[in-house]
């Protein structure tokens, strides 16, 4: 681009007074101030987005419900509804710049969609860019509609969305894990409450119980979701549906329900749904809690893989770079601690959602801005830190069986499957004799004369120890049809 055309400008105006605006820049004045007045994140809209697709389906719903019920010339909303579409399939992003922390309630998001969507639309019709005259960017691309309504149903439409791929992110990752428990399912380890040694199970439950817990969470976020798909559109500004045709709200929700494919509904009560913002409190509550569970379980990869010499050592996790500056050879576990990290981060965002939303007055919350910001990084960084794990960790980890088959022969914990036959009280005995001796359970209990060798080692067998049996536990999740299970009691503990 030569310096000319970098220099040249239009000018625009609005109740506060005229501005210059880049002549080749699809916004304009109103999304010149917000530049201006909310220099803060650094980061524009455009990082999320779905959110700006969402913004373009409203849109172009709009466009066509207009049109539909005549408040709209034909020819202006297709032009509208033609500018938006090329925006929905990714066109012309670059262009929504305004802030993702912005005061306003979201007023500058939603004037930087009119001013791109309604110079796109000038641009197809053979228009420079700001000729309002022609086609307005309030009175035509922003017809029926008001940020008020306009804002949060495109904020639940683009987390909407955005949870699609969140969740096949999840289910991937679930499903490394059970590929791990079908390939762990011999091995058999001594398992542990409170750090202490407790009785013997196999790597394989506990990856097993690893990917039970991720498809529980794939069932609470795809319900959850529900929570987002009822919308506002026709309320306006404050619920009352001023400046609307009372045909509007049911057109917009047709069109934008075909658009977006999602199952949308239309609030019953406008006003209460304008003002409250509990919807996004929960949703975001159901990602914090997908986060820390995924956190603990990184939490349990860390201890498994711990040493590898001096630690647990049970497992082992690829080496992906090199763990320290002076000490040569040491390799850190940074997956599941990045994962860790980004769970952190998701913790804080509920909080922030959660205060945002008590911070809402009479019949408007004016800080959705972050309340949106704070979502959509949630579950960006989610979303990514489960590819992360799944790819960089999950699929290459290895199993120390030597290590953990000298662990499981040398516990005193095997003891406990043997208070059935011996009775709690000398069991205690002989496992207070084994610490001190040395010598194993299994020859301590025989030279006690309390059970014979045959069946000391019938109940010391992996099957028993482990409490595996033919009864099948399938992850619970839509897609469990496909998978692989490992068998093993239903009831175990």
């Amino acid at each position: 681009m030569s310096l000319d055309a970098m220099t040249r400008t239009r000018i625009e105006t609005d109740s506060l007074g005229s501005m210059e605006i880049p002549a080749d820049a699809y916004w304009g004045i109103h999304t010149a101030r917000a530049l201006d007045n909310f220099p803060i994140s650094k980061r524009p809209i455009s990082v999320y987005p779905d959110l700006v697709r969402a913004l373009a389906m409203v849109k172009q719903a709009s466009a066509r419900a207009n049109r539909e019920i005549g408040v709209l010339d034909p020819a202006k909303a297709d032009l509208i509804d033609r500018a938006a579409q090329l925006v929905i399939e990714g066109q012309f992003h670059d262009q929504f710049v305004v802030g993702v922390i912005q005061g306003g309630a979201g007023t500058s998001t939603n004037m930087n969609a009119n001013e791109v969507i309604t110079n796109v639309a000038l641009e197809l019709a053979g228009r420079p860019k700001g000729d309002y005259a022609f086609l307005s960017p309030i009175d035509d691309t922003n017809r029926s509609q008001s940020t008020n309504d306009v804002y949060p149903t495109a904020i639940k439409v683009g987390l909407g969305l955005d949870l699609q791929s969140l969740l096949e992110e999840l289910d991937l990752l679930r499903r490394a894990f059970l590929a791990k428990a079908v390939e762990f399912h011999d091995v058999l380890k001594v398992g542990r409450t409170q750090l202490q040694d407790a009785v013997p199970m196999t790597l394989g439950q506990e990856f097993h119980g690893f990917a039970t817990t991720l498809g529980y969470d794939h069932q609470r976020l795809t319900e959850n979701a529900y929570l987002l798909y009822e919308i506002n559109m026709g309320a306006t500004a404050i619920g009352t549906g001023i400046t609307t045709n009372p045909s509007y709200a049911p057109a917009v929700l047709r069109h934008l329900r075909d658009i977006s494919g999602l199952d949308l509904a239309t609030a019953s009560d406008l006003v209460e749904a304008t003002s409250d913002t509990g919807s996004f409190m929960s949703f975001s509550s159901s990602l914090k809690r997908n986060a820390i569970k995924l956190s603990k379980i990184c939490n349990d990869l860390r201890l498994l893989s711990s040493g590898p010499q001096a630690g647990f050592g049970e497992i082992n996790l690829p080496a992906r770079q090199a763990g320290s500056s002076i000490m040569p050879g040491k390799v850190n576990p940074v997956i599941p601690e990045v994962v860790n990290q980004v769970a952190f981060a998701v913790a804080g965002s509920d909080l922030t959602v959660t205060m945002a939303v008590e911070g809402g007055q009479l019949q408007l919350n004016a800080f959705e801005p972050v309340i949106a910001h704070s979502i959509f990084q949630s579950i960006t960084w989610l979303r990514q830190a489960m590819l992360t794990l799944r790819v960089n960790c999950v699929e290459g980890i290895t199993a120390n069986r030597e290590r953990l088959g000298a662990m499981v022969g040398n516990s005193v914990g095997v003891i406990t499957a043997l208070t059935p036959f011996i009775g709690y009280a000398a069991a205690a005995a002989l496992a207070k004799t084994a610490l001190l001796t040395g010598h194993s359970v299994a020859d301590l209990v025989v030279e006690a004369g309390l059970m014979s060798r045959d069946e000391v080692a019938k109940q010391l067998s992996p099957a028993r120890l482990s409490g595996l049996e033919t009864v099948t536990a399938a992850i619970p999740i839509q897609q469990a049809p496909e998978d692989v299970v490992v068998e093993h009691r239903a009831d175990s503990r």
